[in-house]
């Protein structure tokens, strides 16, 4: 029944058996610890997909986090499904331990990929009875592992609480996730209205972004409307978003442009030196593994911003890069694609970048990690559309390749969650409810 691989058995132990057991036990705690030894735990918080979620509050990512209480499940009635998580570099797999949910597979396989396209079958489960499947004896190597259900044992989907992966990987153990801080980031911020108005939106996620109290804030451009002048600065964003202007790390978008008084002069006037600190629209900074890049979209046909770029990343010690201004290369709202991003997304790409944080669209958009020409990549960039900070929403017109999700019309805020190794976020509503949890991903 069982290929390749043994699952551990769930069994009521006779009575009778149980003095020999006892011998038997205190044996064994004489031995090695073996799940402390080979079988380190290489999956947890990796970067996760799946064939389908039933919804975005059940995605892949809850398989790999550590906590039995969340859980994956895929669309219902439909065969076959699959999860895969990407452990991060090439391990050495010798055991896999599941734990389902209710909506079990009665047949399902674990496989194994160098590159998530030819598979390598581990283990096979033809009578499947859910709870803990615990298989042992694995020898297989790659770097994407993903359990494949042929059959359900119910009427719904799969559902999975936990996959562990034991083994070791390529080049010695993970490092641990340490250093993690949060950061909370929103584009398209302050309409002309203040909290008297009960429709005014920029108040409502100021508040929630303080309450959620991270290391800094990020904004990705349209920081004020229309026309971003100093008057309106003061009378609108100062009075919302500027109760923590001071650990707030801008950009502009082409609204700060509108100003009478010269590109960007209110945004200049009212951020100064927190906006400028290396004396230009463009700037970076470091936060323990991670490198922030804060560039200008409204300048990139500028060649010195380019080569400032270049220089920039070519100097950076740190193993996490994320960079984050106005214009998309990638949208499925009103505005669309950008083309003039591809230049940097090149350069970024060529660097290793991880993350890639932009406005201007009205709305909130995850990519899967993909290259400059928009096609899936396991070493591309993950792009966040987080324009619901304030103005006016947009719709959704045309959807692109790579587009996981899209939510348009509520506000709301990014909270990233980073780490020296990881990172992850969530799109949390101005009532602090979370409309969207991202899979965890690992730097490159």
């Amino acid at each position: 029944m069982h290929l390749i691989a043994s699952r551990s058995p769930r069994r009521i132990v006779p009575i009778a058996l149980a003095a020999v057991l006892a011998l038997v036990i205190g044996a064994l705690l004489t031995l090695p610890d073996r799940a402390g030894a080979a079988d380190q735990l290489v999956s947890r918080g990796k970067s996760a997909t799946a064939s389908s979620n039933e919804d975005s509050t059940l995605g892949p990512a809850n398989a790999f986090d550590g906590d039995t209480s969340t859980r994956w499940a895929s669309a219902e009635g439909k065969d076959p499904q699959w999860i895969r998580v990407d452990l991060g570099r090439s391990a050495t797999v010798s055991r896999v331990e599941l734990t389902w949910e209710a909506a079990y597979a009665k047949a399902y396989r674990i496989e194994i990929s160098a590159d998530g396209t030819t598979w390598t079958r581990l283990a096979n489960e033809t009578a499947g009875n859910g709870g803990r499947d615990d298989w042992t004896g694995l020898t297989g190597k790659g770097r994407y592992l993903r359990v494949y259900g042929t059959a359900r044992a119910t009427t719904y989907g799969y559902s999975l609480h936990e996959v562990e992966v034991f083994g070791s990987l390529e080049g010695g153990g993970q490092p641990p996730t340490t250093g993690r801080f949060a950061v909370v980031a929103a584009g398209d911020i302050a309409a002309q209205c203040t909290a008297d108005s009960s429709s005014c939106a920029h108040p409502k996620t100021a508040a929630q972004a303080q309450k959620l109290d991270p290391k800094f804030y990020i904004t990705m451009g349209d920081n004020q409307y229309d026309d971003a002048t100093i008057a309106d600065f003061r009378k609108y964003y100062d009075t919302s978003w500027g109760r923590f202007k001071a650990k707030t790390r801008p950009t502009p978008g082409n609204h700060e442009t509108y100003d009478p008084a010269g590109e960007l002069a209110g945004y200049k006037s009212y951020f100064g030196s927190i906006a400028y600190p290396q004396g230009k629209s463009y700037y970076s900074y470091d936060e323990g593994n991670w490198h922030f890049i804060a560039l200008d979209s409204n300048a990139f046909d500028d060649s010195a911003q380019t080569q400032w770029l270049k220089d920039d990343l070519a100097g950076n010690t740190k193993g996490c890069i994320a960079a984050y201004w106005h214009h998309p290369l990638f949208s499925s709202g009103d505005h669309g694609n950008v083309p003039v991003s591809k230049p940097v997304w090149k350069i970024l790409y060529g660097a290793g970048a991880d993350l890639v944080l932009n406005g201007h669209d009205h709305h909130y958009e995850r990519f899967a990690r993909q290259n400059p020409d928009g096609k899936a990549d396991g070493r591309g960039i993950v792009e966040i559309i987080g324009g619901m900070g304030g103005a006016e929403p947009y719709p959704i017109e045309q959807v692109q390749p790579n587009s996981q999700k899209r939510i348009s019309g509520p506000y709301g805020v990014l909270a990233l969650d980073l780490t020296d190794t990881t990172f992850g976020w969530r799109f949390v509503g101005t009532d602090g409810k979370s409309l969207d949890t991202s899979p965890t991903y690992t730097c490159h």
